[in-house]
């Protein structure tokens, strides 16, 4: 008997095209769900935050439909998760997109603007991947598709804490560093659109599906 492929629920709050994730996914293996149904979010092997636009918007579309409590639960249950552009900001303590905006708080950080005027920062760029990441397994010297005018800028988490280890961090660059992705056990996120990747952001996602 054939083992049965993955099934990633890509959380559906109302922004956003899905329809490149969708094909991105089926792509490299996965059985695909688009729900905003907290039940088949939870049972889903992979869960999937996306994010276009500005934050607060997606936050508030986010929260009308409890998808942040599913994150939270699918996080303490230790069942992946990968945010994507604006679902991967959501997950740091906050915003200063247009205001000022509370975000999930699972990393320390802030979201702020690019630092330079050549934004948005929409295209092709480097990231540099974290030592050992699995994300970006078998992946090096690669370009990924950014769309975005905001990133965290700095890594804050304190390393001093001996009973956690550290996330992995990996960097891009648009006149200087900003963070283009995170692991962080079940916990995953991306600055980059993946889907619009070309082999390199496919194999990203085929990476994380393969931790489920």
């Amino acid at each position: 008997m054939s083992q049965a492929n993955p099934v990633v629920a890509v959380a559906d709050y109302g922004i956003g095209n899905l329809g490149s994730l969708v094909n991105a996914l089926e792509y490299v293996g996965a059985d695909v769900l688009v729900t905003s149904q907290g039940q088949s979010l939870l049972a889903a092997d992979g869960m999937i935050l996306p994010g276009n636009g500005a934050f607060g918007a997606s936050k508030k579309a986010m929260e009308r439909l409890s998808i942040p409590r599913w994150v939270g639960q699918r996080v303490a249950g230790g069942r992946p998760v990968l945010g994507i552009c604006v679902g991967h900001q959501y997950l740091f303590d906050s915003s200063e997109e247009f205001g000022n905006h509370d975000g999930m708080g699972e990393w320390p950080g802030t979201v702020k603007k690019l630092p330079t005027d050549a934004v948005p920062h929409i295209g092709w760029s480097e990231v540099r991947p974290a030592i050992d990441s699995t994300l970006f397994a078998g992946l090096e010297n690669e370009r990924y598709y950014f769309s975005h005018s905001y990133a965290v800028l700095d890594w804050e988490f304190d390393q001093s804490i001996e009973s956690m280890v550290p996330p992995q961090v990996s960097w891009g660059h648009h006149n200087g560093d900003f963070i283009a992705a995170v692991e962080n056990g079940p916990l995953a996120g991306v600055q980059f659109h993946p889907e619009l990747s070309g082999r390199a952001g496919l194999t990203v996602l085929q990476n994380w599906i393969g931790t489920f």
